[in-house]
């Protein structure tokens, strides 16, 4: 039987303001991406989103950002290699007190945005992240792209490796995401969003944008929690795989 981990990106709001429905999401996936302050998330968000989590046994990740609030850390940044992995350990640590305090713990880790992305090609980031990550907790799994750098030098440093796909976001040939500013990147269409998690729990593959089959092998789904009618989508998300004799059950 096909088994597959439903994640979502989750506390993305900073004091008032607010962009995800935490409480709903959190009744449909199985991993909650948590912003850990850095691209969005501050201590009130982050202690209320595990305490959701925990209750509902959803395992919590943390998900780490370049320091960039205005731009909700999806602007390109260069981090020197030593401040990037001393700034992952950090926001790693701050979910972890707050994961503990809800009888939880932080179960994974998972770049955001510029940083994910960046970490797909760029080695030397990507052995800052893999770096921050042993300093916080050598044990921790590592949530990515398929044949990103990030998991390759996360496998080798004896982390280990998820890989995650995205139904809601347009291929590459090459198997990466198109970025977000190239129309067509975000596919809002549900039926199609629906059906290409289906087809990638069930055959590991997706269509790219330019119509050629590509191969995604991956343990977890990702469904973006601002997108219009998100808890609705995951839902429908859901109850499609299961109907189809798919297994929801978190990876870690």
């Amino acid at each position: 039987m096909a088994c597959i981990d439903l994640n979502a990106d989750l506390g993305e709001g900073f004091g008032r303001w607010r962009l995800t429905d935490d409480e709903r999401l959190l009744s449909v996936v199985t991993s909650a991406n948590v912003a850990c302050g850095f691209h969005a998330g501050d201590a009130v968000t982050m202690r209320r989103v595990c305490e959701l989590a925990a209750e509902r046994g959803v395992r919590i990740g943390a998900q780490v950002s370049y320091r960039d609030l205005a731009g909700f850390g999806r602007r390109a940044m260069d981090v020197p290699s030593a401040e990037l992995a001393a700034e992952v350990a950090y926001q790693i640590g701050a979910l972890e007190v707050f994961a503990r305090a809800a009888g939880s713990r932080v179960s994974y880790v998972k770049p955001h945005g510029a940083l994910y992305n960046r970490v797909v090609r760029d080695e030397e980031q990507a052995a800052a992240v893999v770096d921050g990550v042993l300093l916080a907790d050598a044990a921790l799994p590592v949530l990515g792209l398929p044949g990103s750098r990030l998991l390759e030098l996360a496998g080798r440093s004896g982390l280990p490796v998820v890989t995650e796909a995205f139904a809601d976001r347009a291929y590459t040939d090459e198997g990466t995401l198109v970025p977000r500013a190239l129309e067509g990147a975000v596919i809002t269409e549900p039926d199609a969003v629906v059906e290409r998690s289906l087809g990638l729990a069930l055959s590991g593959g997706v269509v790219s944008r330019s119509g050629r089959r590509v191969e995604v092998s991956a343990r977890s789904l990702c469904l973006h929690g601002d997108t219009p009618g998100a808890v609705e989508l995951a839902r429908r998300v859901r109850e499609r795989l299961e109907s189809s004799g798919v297994r929801v059950e978190a990876f870690a």
